[in-house]
């Protein structure tokens, strides 16, 4: 038998976690080989177990799937990354992918189609709503689907759908909890300049007009949770 394909699990619901351990042991080539609630912790498991697929809720405490899963493909690239998440739209999609995932499937998927995803990605495609794709066909897709923002993963072109770096995710984070952009200044030890200009990237790179638009964006994504929400 060729050698099992390792799988980490990263969800903050202990019942959805279960629920997906329960799915991948129905497959014999799948193994479960470690399981994360938060983002802090799925970088440091994904470190510790070394796994071929991971899998991720986008909407995670501590930081979120999204920068999570940049963090990792660049720590390891050739792990893959399957989000799993409750944001079903076309520009979610977009974000994930340019953050490195491989696949994006809702949360009401079946076990079957679940497992499907993980061998397919494994094998180096990429999986979107249960269409299995390669490279080309990925972005083909893309240009259909999101056209007005479509274009290779990598290129320069694109740069307003690049994905927020840390430092602006973080900035981001803030304006969801109402701080002003001196009061952020003050927490992260940085010029009132400096938030300035990663206020200004982070609303070109959203596409929005102001700090309130790009918090109601961040808090309908799932990148950001307000304290006590779930």
């Amino acid at each position: 038998m060729s050698e099992e394909i390792k799988v980490l699990i990263v969800d903050d619901h202990p019942v959805f976690r279960q629920g997906l351990c329960d799915v991948i042991e129905t497959d014999p080539a799948l193994k479960v080989v470690g399981e994360a609630a938060d983002g802090e912790v799925a970088i440091e498991k994904a470190h510790e177990t070394q796994p071929d697929v991971i899998l991720m809720d986008i909407n995670l405490p501590t930081i979120n799937g999204l920068q999570v899963t940049r963090k990792i493909k660049s720590q390891m690239p050739d792990v893959r990354v399957i989000m799993i998440t409750g944001y079903d739209d076309a520009e979610q999609v977009f974000h994930a992918l340019r953050a490195g995932a491989s696949a994006y499937c809702p949360k009401d998927i079946t076990p079957e189609a679940l497992t499907n995803i993980i061998h397919a990605v494994y094998e180096g495609s990429y999986v979107v709503g249960e269409k299995r794709m390669n490279y080309d066909e990925l972005m083909q897709w893309i240009e259909q689907k999101v056209g007005r923002f479509a274009g290779p993963l990598d290129s320069d072109a694109e740069e307003m759908f690049v994905p927020l770096s840390p430092r602006e995710m973080e900035i981001l984070e803030h304006v969801t909890r109402g701080l002003s952009n001196k009061e952020i200044a003050y927490k992260l030890g940085i010029s009132h300049q400096t938030v300035k200009n990663h206020m200004t990237a982070i609303l070109r790179k959203l596409r929005v007009d102001d700090r309130t638009q790009a918090a109601v964006y961040a808090l309908r994504h799932g990148w950001v949770r307000l304290e006590g929400s779930r």
